[in-house]
């Protein structure tokens, strides 16, 4: 049985990429690496939400104006840090509520469109076997009818030969033979 749908494919990308990410990234100590990133976000507090963000570590809270470490273990920054409409990353004009909206809307899209792939294919595989099957039976009706029509033709000829005896009208191979003397 061969695989359905792009799945399978569409999943090696990905799983390939976080199987070498560790070989991509530089080999420096994680305490470091999230040392400085804290300390690079600490420094840009005073400055302005674009300032912040292009420490991609980093989000911006407009409560208080400041810029702040990203909580890696966690998907979304907790509200005692900083509310989630006032949050931002990446852009300083998308906030994590919007955000959230949005993916989830695109998501959703994606699996619908997904499913609708898969299911209209599905389906032609089915309709598809199904005229194969209708076309044979078809085929197969034809052919019986051809058969029976073939009898009855044969039966006709009979009853008309029977017929001919029973009145003496033979048919006569050359039908121009009697004229001639």
């Amino acid at each position: 049985m061969e695989p359905r749908g792009p799945a399978p494919a569409a999943l090696l990308g990905p799983l390939l990429l976080l199987l070498l990410l560790p070989l991509l990234l530089p080999q420096s100590g994680p305490a470091v690496s999230a040392q400085s990133a804290a300390a690079a976000c600490s420094q840009s507090s005073n400055q302005s939400c674009t300032e912040c963000l292009k420490n991609v570590s980093c989000f911006w809270c407009y409560t208080n104006n400041a810029c702040l470490d990203y909580p890696v273990r966690k998907i979304l920054p907790p509200s005692s840090l900083c509310p989630l409409s006032s949050a931002r990353w990446g852009v300083c004009w998308v906030n994590f509520e919007a955000l959230i909206i949005a993916m989830s809307v695109v998501g959703g899209a994606l699996i619908l469109g997904i499913t609708i792939c898969c299911c209209c294919c599905c389906c032609r595989k089915r309709r598809n076997h199904r005229s194969d099957k209708e076309e044979e039976r078809a085929a197969r009706e034809r052919e019986e009818r051809k058969v029976r029509q073939e009898e009855r033709r044969a039966e006709m000829k009979s009853r008309h030969e029977e017929i001919r005896k029973k009145y003496g009208l033979f048919k006569e191979q050359n039908p121009y033979a009697r004229f001639e003397n």
